[in-house]
């Protein structure tokens, strides 16, 4: 069974409060985007290894314990029984990008299980279960624009769309570490939640509708904020970095022109689709 799992992009993002347990309390718009992998599970034979992994495409590093899509595995089989699989990755979207490429492998991993083995999991334990690998995990349970409190975890459906707009990702040859975003954020409860803003004009989001890790990752990394100067400059309606970074997107009314990657940093990903 193949599965592809997309990435998002975060429409406003502020830290309203922390957390005793180390946290922070956030609220955000998550909306799903085309960037995705490709994540394969074929049950093996008895007798084969619980699992092995095949990864090709971007490099992906690390020790593949910790890999999301084999914690989901392990995850599942606290609970269920499960085979010996044969799983492959093919890596498409960028890592450190802010866009949850990790998060929606190991999350799509629960569904794909899920649906494979007939394990029967109602989506509410499949969000709990992905909460356990990571705050971003549950949205891609769901995989439908929603409005997110507390760690992430807390979903409400909205009925925003974006169809018909185009979206440009840039993700600038840099690393933001997760710890050190979080490190430089301040809590400040928000006025006007943002899935109340989203209902003005897209116009006005420019002026409303904020990333709060901006502040603290701009300084560090003036390239990531050169990207969103950008892509306003080059038409967008509303531009933002994604999450806590590295990439920068732009939305856009009409077919952005082709030039604007002539004029990015080099070594940047550059994706550009119409949603």
């Amino acid at each position: 069974m193949i599965v592809f799992p997309n990435t998002k992009i975060n429409i406003g993002l502020n830290i309203v409060s922390d957390r005793p347990d180390g946290y922070h309390n956030l609220e955000t718009l998550f909306y799903p985007i085309g960037i995705s992998d490709a994540l394969e599970v074929i049950p093996g034979e008895e007798g084969d290894p619980e699992y092995t992994f095949t990864s090709y495409g971007l490099p992906v590093a690390g020790d593949v314990e910790k890999n999301l899509v084999v914690k989901a595995l392990h995850l599942v089989k606290m609970t269920h029984e499960v085979p010996p699989v044969h799983i492959w990755l093919d890596k498409r979207s960028p890592m450190g990008a802010g866009l949850g490429g990790g998060s929606a492998d190991g999350a799509f991993m629960l569904v794909l299980l899920n649906q494979l083995f007939k394990l029967d999991i109602p989506e509410n334990e499949l969000i709990g279960m992905a909460a356990k690998l990571g705050a971003d995990c549950p949205f891609f349970v769901v995989d439908k624009p929603v409005y997110a409190t507390g760690i992430g975890e807390q979903m409400t459906p909205v009925s925003l769309s974006l169809d018909g707009f185009w979206i440009v990702v840039v993700k600038p040859d840099v690393f933001v570490s997760t710890k050190d975003a979080f490190a430089g954020i301040h809590s400040t409860p928000t006025q006007i939640p943002v899935c109340d803003l989203i209902s003005r004009p897209m116009e006005d989001w420019k002026n409303c509708i904020s990333n709060d890790f901006e502040g603290s990752i701009f300084p560090k990394f003036p390239v990531i904020a050169e990207v969103k100067r950008l892509l306003y400059r080059a038409g967008a309606v509303y531009a933002s970095m994604s999450g806590s970074g590295a990439s920068a997107f732009g939305l856009f009314r009409s077919e952005p022109d082709e030039k604007l990657k002539n004029k990015l940093p080099a070594g940047c990903f550059y994706y550009q689709n119409l949603l």
